[in-house]
C-alpha cells in the first residue's frame, strides 16, 4: 500500500509547482478505503453496452428440414416451396435459393429466402417455423442473423444466478389513507407529479415528483391503480409502492403506447415502424406478464393489415388502439382476451399462451368496428352494408364464439357504440340516410344485456329532424342521458330503462328534457345521480353545469375557460377540468366538488395530462353498501368532526405562516431602520452644524376620514 501511495504522490506531482505535495499533506488521508465509492459510482467502471451491428442480412430466412429430392423432382418441390414462403411476405426477385448437392445429386434439404424487408422476414420466420409440409417434414425456420448468436451458445447449460428479490413495499398503500383521499397525476413540460387531492386544505399535497420520468407526454395508470407505467426509447417500465419504486421493465425499442389488461396481470407495448421506399408502415406489439416481465408474444407486420374501417387513419396507418383487451374474463374463468380487426375477420387471442382462439379468426364480412363489454367477455361488432346484404350489429360471446344477438340495419351511414359502465346495456347510435340520400337521421338501438335473449329497444326523438350527438349511461343504474339538437345550443334528455311505475326492466321511458344547454359532452359521476354538462369545444368557453338527476335540478355552475378535458375521481366526490397543451394558453387544471364548488386551481406551462388514480372494485356486497347509505347520518358525525379539526388545523397553519411572514418582514424592516439611523449618524458627524434632518423639511398632519360603506333603511318596530 505504501508503494502505491508513493506512486500516486509522484503522479499527482507531475506538472505541479515545486514543493508539491505541500508540507503536512498525506495522500493516504484523502484516499477512499478499498471497495468504498462513498455512494458515487465511477464512470470508469460502467459496463459498455454491446453495440449491435446490422449485418445487412436481416431480411433472409433459412428454412431447414426440407425433403432431399433428385433433379427430376427439384423443380416441383421448389415451386411448392416458393408458394409457401410467398404467402408469408413479399419475396425479392430471385430471392429463393434452394441448393443442390452435386456429389449426391439430391437437394441439400434447406433453402434461403430473401424478403423485401426485415419486418416481413421476422413475420415469415414465425409463420414458417413448425410448418407441416407432410408427415415426415416439419419446417425449421430461423433468421440468418441468428446464426452468429446461436454459435456462441455454450454446449453445457449454465444456470443464471437469480437476481436478489427487492420488495416493492405495499402496492395498495394509497388505499389506506385515513382521510380517504384520492391521488392523481399531472404531466407538464419535462415534469411528472403524483399528488393527493386535499380538499380540506384546498391545496394538493405532493406525493412524488420526478423530472424526465417518461419520454411520452403522459403516464398510464393500471385499471385498478396498482401501477403506473412510463415509456422510454428502450421500452416501458411500471412503478408502484409508497415511494413509486420500479417494479419491472419491458424491452421494446421506441415503444409509443402501453395498455394494461383489466386484471392487471398483463400489458402490451406498441410502436410504429416508419414506411420504407418499397414497403408500407409497420408495427410491433409485444405482450408481457406484468409481474415477471416475461414476453408472451410479439405481433408485427404491415399496418395496412389492421387499418380497416374505424381502425384506419387518414394516412393509411392503424388507429390507436387497434388491439383491444376484453373487459372481463369468460364464464369459465379463462382469459383475459385481446382482439384485433382485419379485413373481413376479428382475431381473438387468449392470455397467457396468446394463441389464436380455436386457431381461426371470427369471420365478419365488412366488419367496420368492434368494442368489448366493459365487464364481460362479450364483443360487439358492426358490419357495413355490402350489396344486398344489410348492415349488421352482432354480439358474440367468447370463448365459445356464440352469437348472443344480432340486429340488421338498413341505409346506414354510420354507427357508434356506447356500453354501460357495468355492461348492463349497449346503446348503438345509428345514423341513417333519408330516401333522397341528401341528409341523415339518427336513432338508438338499445340492447338489454342482462335480460333473457337480449331484447332490443329502439329510441327515436320526438323531433326526428334532430340528431343525437352523444349518449352517456349512469354508472350502477338504468338511466341514460342523450345530447341532441343544434350543436351550438343542444338539448339534454334523460331516459330510463326501468319503468318508473312498476320497476320492470324494458322499454325506454322519458324522464326530463333540458333545452338549449351550453354543452358538448355529458359526464356522469361514477357514483351515479349527478350529471355534469360540459362545453369543452370551441364556442362554448368551458361552461360547466351540475345537475342532480334525482331532483331534476341544477345544483351548481362554473366556468373553466378553454377547458378541453373533464374527469371525475373514482368515488364521484370531485371532478377535474383541464386545459391541455392542445391550447397554447390557460394551461392547467381545476378541481371541483360534486356540486360545482371550486376546490383548487393550478396553472402549468405545456400541460399535457391530468389523470385520477383508479381504485380497485369494492369488497362490500351491494346489500351492505345500501345499508351504509341508509344509516349514513349516524356515521357522518365522526367524519364531520374530523373535517372540522382538519379545517381548524389548516387555519392554524395558515395563521402561523402569516405570522411568520409578518415577523420576518418586521425583522427586515428593523434591520434597515437601524442601518439608516447609522448612516444618518455618520452623515451628521461629517457635516457638523450644517447637517439638517431630512424629515424636518416635511410637516406631518393626521386627518380622519369617514367613508360610508353601506346604508340600510328599516322601519322601526313599535312606532305608529
Amino acid at each position: 500500500m505504501a508503494t502505491t501511495a508513493r506512486a500516486l504522490e509522484e503522479k499527482l506531482a507531475e506538472g505541479q509547482p515545486k514543493g508539491f505535495p505541500f508540507e503536512d499533506f498525506d495522500v493516504m488521508d484523502v484516499m477512499l478505503p478499498e471497495n468504498d465509492d462513498m455512494g458515487i459510482p465511477s464512470d470508469d467502471e460502467e459496463e459498455e453496452e454491446e453495440i449491435q451491428v446490422e449485418s445487412g442480412l436481416g431480411n433472409i430466412v433459412v428454412v431447414d428440414n426440407l425433403p432431399q429430392v433428385p433433379q427430376e423432382k427439384y423443380e416441383k418441390l421448389t415451386a411448392i416451396l416458393r408458394k409457401i414462403v410467398s404467402a408469408s411476405g413479399q419475396v425479392s426477385e430471385d430471392g429463393l435459393h434452394h441448393p443442390m448437392d452435386a456429389a449426391s445429386g439430391l437437394s441439400k434439404g434447406f433453402a434461403f429466402v430473401e424478403y423485401e424487408t426485415q419486418e416481413q422476414a421476422r413475420a415469415a420466420q414465425k409463420a414458417l417455423d413448425g410448418y407441416q409440409l407432410d408427415k415426415s417434414h416439419k419446417f425449421v425456420a430461423i433468421l440468418f442473423d441468428d446464426f452468429d448468436r446461436l454459435k456462441t451458445v455454450p454446449e453445457t447449460y449454465v444456470e443464471p444466478e437469480p437476481r436478489p428479490f427487492e420488495a416493492p413495499g405495499d402496492l395498495g398503500d394509497w388505499l389506506s389513507d385515513r382521510r380517504g383521499r384520492d391521488q392523481f397525476c399531472v404531466r407538464y413540460s419535462d415534469e411528472a407529479e403524483i399528488l393527493w387531492n386535499d380538499a380540506a386544505k384546498q391545496e394538493p399535497e405532493r406525493v412524488y415528483e420526478r423530472s424526465f420520468w417518461t419520454e411520452a407526454p403522459f403516464l398510464v395508470w393500471s385499471p385498478r391503480g396498482t401501477f403506473v407505467a412510463t415509456l422510454h426509447r428502450q421500452g416501458a417500465a411500471v412503478w408502484g409502492g409508497p415511494d413509486f419504486r420500479r417494479i419491472q421493465r419491458y424491452a421494446h425499442a421506441n415503444a409509443q403506447q402501453v395498455a394494461f389488461s383489466p386484471c392487471e396481470r398483463y400489458l402490451y407495448t406498441f410502436s410504429e415502424i416508419p414506411p420504407e421506399p418499397r414497403s408500407p408502415p409497420g408495427y410491433v406489439l409485444s405482450v408481457f406478464e406484468v409481474r415477471s416481465g416475461r414476453l408472451l408474444r410479439t405481433f408485427e407486420g404491415p399496418q395496412t393489415e389492421h387499418a380497416v374501417g374505424a381502425a384506419a387513419r387518414s394516412d393509411g396507418g392503424m388507429a390507436w388502439p387497434s388491439y383491444k383487451w376484453s373487459g372481463g374474463l369468460a364464464e369459465d374463468g379463462s382469459g383475459p382476451f385481446i382482439a384485433s380487426m382485419k379485413q373481413g375477420a376479428i382475431s381473438v387471442y387468449s392470455a397467457p399462451d396468446m394463441g389464436l382462439l380455436d386457431k381461426k379468426s371470427i369471420k365478419a364480412e365488412g366488419v367496420h368496428a368492434f368494442e368489448w363489454s366493459p365487464s364481460d367477455a362479450v364483443l360487439c361488432a358492426y358490419q357495413e352494408e355490402k350489396g344486398n346484404l344489410p348492415a349488421r350489429v352482432v354480439l358474440v360471446q367468447i370463448p365459445n364464439k356464440e352469437e348472443l344477438r344480432a340486429k340488421n340495419l338498413f341505409s346506414v351511414a354510420d354507427v357508434r357504440m356506447a356500453w354501460h359502465p357495468q355492461g348492463d346495456y349497449l346503446a348503438i347510435r345509428v345514423e341513417k340516410w333519408t330516401k333522397t340520400r341528401k341528409s341523415t337521421t339518427t336513432n338508438l338501438e338499445i340492447f338489454s344485456m342482462r335480460q333473457r335473449n337480449v331484447p332490443v329497444d329502439m329510441l327515436e326523438l320526438p323531433n326526428k329532424t334532430e340528431k343525437i350527438l352523444g349518449v352517456a349511461w349512469e354508472p350502477h343504474g338504468h338511466r341514460f342521458a342523450v345530447l341532441h339538437g343544434d350543436p351550438a345550443r343542444p338539448s339534454v334528455s334523460l331516459y330510463t330503462m326501468k319503468d318508473p311505475k312498476t320497476g320492470a326492466i324494458g322499454g325506454t321511458h322519458h324522464l326530463h328534457t333540458m333545452p338549449n344547454r351550453n354543452a358538448t359532452s355529458l359526464h356522469w359521476s361514477p357514483a351515479g345521480r349527478f350529471l355534469l354538462l360540459a362545453g369543452t369545444k370551441a364556442g362554448h368557453n368551458g361552461k360547466l353545469e351540475w345537475w342532480d338527476v334525482d331532483e331534476l335540478a341544477v345544483i351548481g355552475a362554473g366556468e373553466h375557460f378553454m377547458a378541453t378535458e373533464v374527469a371525475w375521481d373514482p368515488t364521484g366526490r370531485y371532478v377535474a377540468t383541464a386545459v391541455t397543451a392542445v391550447n397554447q394558453m390557460e394551461n392547467g387544471y381545476m378541481i371541483w366538488s360534486f356540486s360545482g364548488q371550486l376546490v383548487s386551481k393550478k396553472s402549468h406551462d405545456r400541460f399535457f395530462q391530468f389523470a385520477w388514480r383508479p381504485r380497485p372494485p369494492g369488497l362490500l356486497p351491494e346489500d351492505k353498501q345500501k345499508e351504509l347509505a341508509k344509516n349514513l347520518k349516524q356515521y357522518s358525525k365522526r367524519y364531520e368532526e374530523e373535517d372540522e379539526k382538519l379545517l381548524a388545523a389548516a387555519d392554524s397553519e395558515f395563521l402561523a405562516e402569516r405570522e411568520r411572514m409578518v415577523n420576518a418582514w418586521r425583522e427586515w424592516r428593523a434591520a434597515k431602520d437601524a442601518w439608516v439611523a447609522e448612516q444618518q449618524k455618520g452623515t451628521a458627524a461629517l457635516f457638523g452644524s450644517k447637517w439638517k434632518d431630512p424629515e424636518s423639511e416635511y410637516r406631518v398632519e393626521k386627518v380622519e376620514v369617514t367613508a360610508v360603506v353601506d346604508i340600510k333603511e328599516e322601519p322601526a318596530k313599535g312606532l305608529n
